[in-house]
């Protein structure tokens, strides 16, 4: 299919050129709108000519940085290029590319980490910034000018109208007949003319299937034809499985106690392999006519809506490995009347997670004796990914799990510490943690009853009695609210950071 196939508004085709020819309109230091949501819907070209462009202005001595703006990560070919060739000043909100976490740092990229609901509004209050330019992937034009948008919808809709000028990036991969499966919402304000959004249930329907823009703005029309990052899971580890049990177990007992009613409440999932070992025990599971409201639909989900018990997702990106994306095309028309691909304005909504009642699902890379999450930092400076929504979900959700692994690096860490390297999630937004080892309940007790439920429930042996030992010396000194001991706080921090093992007798 080519590019004249996808684009019906004959005033964009006069418009068409090469990926090179567009980076030239994008000057130095500059902040450039990128579609894109966890390595899906991201520009394809531009990046890569941005990035050809950087270096050989800085082979002739000249500075050539652009700050990017995304709606979550993108991929090698976009993320990746451009931190390789130094064209990156500054990046938000969200980063998994290896290159770039890299150069975030080693200080060479100023990286704003930021909740995934506050980039639209901060975007439109003018907090960031003026925005330059969009650079946004869509899978058409329709004759009217609307833009069919692609496996993403991000902060697409918030970039066409808030930058000065705009670039498309027209991919002719993925399937034509995904148009209609998006929900574009256009009722947002900015305070104090805001209205409540009118959506009851996760599978409403309360916007348009397509993006706008005015057709004035559009500087370039690049064609391309390449599919999403092909994103790999690989097959749920015995660690995965007995947490994904735990959570399905408590799921099954909090319907029967009659606090989850019957029929469930929407269902949002991070994204990883622990995360999808809880959507495949979801699948064999007790619960019938699933809801998902959700940032990305990954193949769990599919697998849940291929086999009936997911009767509807709502997501505001599809990221699929290979064989499940296939799978997504080949089966389009079915999935089509089962996705909503919406903005993550709304996909993340506060409101919205708390009206629905949500139960959100995901990863941390450490917790605290008494409930405090870290899930950006690496022993507290060294920045993974972001914070990415799971605060959007953790704090308004109807419940919030955590889940990890109980130990990393063959054990020379422990997932469960005495005091967080860094904080992301209070202790008051933290209502229950999930390891291998067990479920810890945190809904209803004190910081001390929390602390014995979360060491017994889930500390790894190896390092139960250590822990133990800190929090009974912690209770024989200083105040008894929330006892610690201060110099040993982070001290198994330190350790790993100077012997590469946090265990005692390492």
């Amino acid at each position: 299919m080519s590019i004249a196939d996808r684009v019906r508004y004959p005033e964009f085709l006069s418009r068409v050129m090469t990926a090179e020819e567009a980076a030239a309109l994008i000057p130095h230091g500059v902040n450039v709108g990128m579609s894109g949501f966890t390595g899906a819907g991201y520009p394809k070209a531009l990046p890569q000519a941005i990035a050809a462009r950087a270096k050989a202005e800085h082979a002739q001595g000249k500075p050539y940085k652009i700050n990017v703006w995304t709606g979550a990560s993108t991929a090698a070919e976009c993320d990746g290029v451009m931190a390789e060739a130094h064209a990156l000043g500054q990046r938000l909100p969200f980063n998994t590319d290896p290159i770039a976490r890299k150069a975030v740092n080693a200080g060479e990229i100023d990286f704003i980490d930021m909740h995934l609901s506050h980039v639209a509004q901060h975007a439109w209050f003018g907090f960031l910034g003026h925005m330059s330019i969009a650079v946004v992937e869509v899978l058409g034009v329709t004759a009217d000018g609307l833009l069919i948008p692609s496996t993403a919808v991000g902060n697409n809709k918030t970039w066409l109208e808030i930058a000065d000028k705009v670039i498309l990036e027209v991919n002719t991969k993925p399937p034509a007949k995904m148009e209609g499966m998006h929900d574009i919402y256009y009722g947002t304000a900015i305070p104090p003319r805001r209205m409540p959004i009118n959506m009851t249930h996760a599978d409403d329907r309360i916007g348009q299937p397509y993006l706008k823009v005015d057709p004035a703005k559009v500087i370039a029309v690049v064609e391309t034809h390449k599919g999403d990052r092909d994103n790999v899971f690989a097959t749920p580890d015995e660690n995965s499985e007995r947490i994904a049990g735990y959570i399905i177990d408590f799921l099954a007992h909090e319907m029967k106690m009659g606090r989850l009613p019957k029929e469930m409440l929407p269902i949002q999932s991070g994204v990883g392999n622990v995360a999808n070992a809880v959507l495949a025990g979801l699948l064999t599971g007790p619960f019938e006519n699933l809801l998902g409201f959700t940032e990305v639909l990954q193949d769990g989900m599919l697998d849940l809506l291929r086999a009936g018990k997911m009767s509807r997702a709502s997501a505001t990106s599809i990221s699929l490995s290979s064989a499940a994306y296939k799978d997504f095309e080949d089966n389009i028309d079915f999935y089509r009347e089962r996705i909503i691909l919406r903005p993550q304005e709304i996909s993340n909504h506060p409101e919205l997670v708390r009206r629905l009642g949500i139960i959100a699902m995901n990863s941390m890379i450490e917790a605290d004796i008494y409930g405090n999450i870290n899930s950006t930092h690496v022993m507290g400076t060294g920045m993974m990914n972001g914070i990415g929504g799971s605060g959007d979900f953790a704090r308004n959700g109807y419940l919030s799990f955590f889940v990890t692994p109980s130990v990393a690096k063959d054990g020379k860490i422990s997932c469960i510490v005495p005091m967080c390297s860094h904080v992301d999630h209070t202790e008051h937004d933290t209502q229950i943690i999930v390891t291998e080892q067990g479920l810890a309940d945190l809904r209803g007790l004190s910081p001390k009853q929390r602390a014995q439920v979360i060491i017994d429930q889930c500390a790894h042996p190896d390092y139960r009695d250590q822990l133990q030992d800190y929090f009974d010396r912690a209770r024989q000194q200083g105040a008894q609210h929330t006892p610690h001991i201060l110099r040993e706080a982070l001290s198994w921090h330190e350790r790993f950071t100077e012997t590469g093992d946090m265990r005692a007798t390492a």
